[in-house]
């Protein structure tokens, strides 16, 4: 494992040896780690949603109600 040195404010390394002291974490590096590995889960899912957005953006508009709308979704899901 790559060893790093990192300086954190006061108030996040309270907040991070509270986390400790509470037996949260064993040690300040489990918890940064456990930390990065939220921010990259939480970054695939952004990229996931971003995409989907951007297909449904160039895939043009539509006329139909919200009632017509629901009724497709509804039909696809069902198979």
């Amino acid at each position: 494992m790559a060893r790093q040195s990192i300086s954190f404010t006061q108030p996040n390394d309270e907040w991070l040896k509270s986390q400790v002291d509470n037996q949260e974490y064993s040690s300040k590096s489990e918890l940064v780690n456990d930390l990065i590995r939220q921010a990259r889960n939480q970054q695939i899912e952004i990229d996931w949603i971003r995409a989907k957005l951007e297909k449904a953006e160039n895939s043009g508009f539509t006329n139909d109600s919200k009632a017509q709308i629901l009724a497709e979704s509804k039909s696809k899901l069902n198979g």
